[in-house]
């Protein structure tokens, strides 16, 4: 009787065991489920973020505070659209008939080095008429390459800004948007003109270089005009990239740290 009462406690405290196990093994796969669902949503989260910042990055230039904002609140700075409408100063704008079928090569000088470009009258016949008549004004002469982005998939040189800090000429705008990839996607090596945000006519006297494949999601004007290309030198751009963002700027988007100033621009 003593033998079999024993033989009972301990099949109880097998079956016990055995539950205490099947327990701890559903607490783990719990445990699994919910941190899988946390590291999605983060992951979520981080491409959120990257597109936010992708989608603001030329949207009239947003300032270290805007940018901590978009990285805080996951929303645009710009957060009310800029109507789209023809400029009213146009008789400033050069005529697509200057650049309308050419295509125009030359360099662009750089304080830390230069590159052969070419901008392309055939595909963006207003934005090369802009950019020629500026080079050959001598307006880029002793203008700064004010930002630099430094993304993974997001890394672009802008340059051409009237005070050197991202600011543009009321007086010099102009549109409309040409020769815009469908797919947002801007390989290294495109030139292309920078403008405010949600406004085709937005443009102006700035431009960026794009020295890795970068995706810009277009806004509610669309993306952004490609005017030309660079077809030598890409990698001192690539080089100014390497060298950093300046100190206290967002990791993504600032000041390079190296100051970069353009020399001079040549277009024939």
């Amino acid at each position: 009787m003593a033998a079999s009462s024993r033989g009972a406690r301990e099949a109880k405290r097998r079956v016990q065991q055995m539950e205490a196990k099947r327990e701890l093994r559903r607490d783990q796969e719990s445990r699994r489920k919910r941190d899988n669902v946390i590291a999605a949503g983060a992951a979520g989260a981080a491409v959120v973020l990257a597109v936010v910042l992708q989608f603001t990055v030329f949207a009239g230039n947003p300032t270290e505070d805007e940018f901590a904002a978009a990285e805080a609140g996951l929303t645009p700075p710009s957060a009310s659209p800029t109507t789209s409408a023809p400029p009213t100063n146009a008789a400033n704008i050069p005529s697509t008939d200057t650049a309308a079928g050419k295509v125009f090569t030359g360099e662009l000088a750089l304080n830390r080095g230069k590159l052969g470009i070419e901008l392309d009258g055939t595909k963006a016949p207003q934005a090369a008429a802009v950019f020629k008549s500026l080079s050959d004004e001598g307006y880029f002469t002793g203008k700064t390459c004010h930002r630099l982005t430094t993304g993974d998939n997001f890394g672009v040189l802008q340059c051409g800004s009237a005070d050197g800090k991202g600011g543009g000429n009321p007086d010099y705008t102009w549109g409309p948007l040409e020769n815009v990839p469908a797919d947002n996607l801007y390989p290294a090596g495109t030139i292309a003109v920078a403008r405010t945000g949600n406004n085709a006519y937005g443009n102006g006297t700035q431009f960026f270089i794009v020295y890795k494949d970068t995706v810009i999601p277009a806004d509610t004007a669309g993306g952004y005009t490609v005017v030309g290309k660079v077809t030598s030198g890409l990698d001192v751009v690539s080089g100014i990239a390497a060298a950093g963002i300046t100190p206290g700027s967002s990791n993504m988007d600032g000041a390079p740290v190296e100051p970069v100033t353009i020399d001079s621009v040549s277009l024939k």
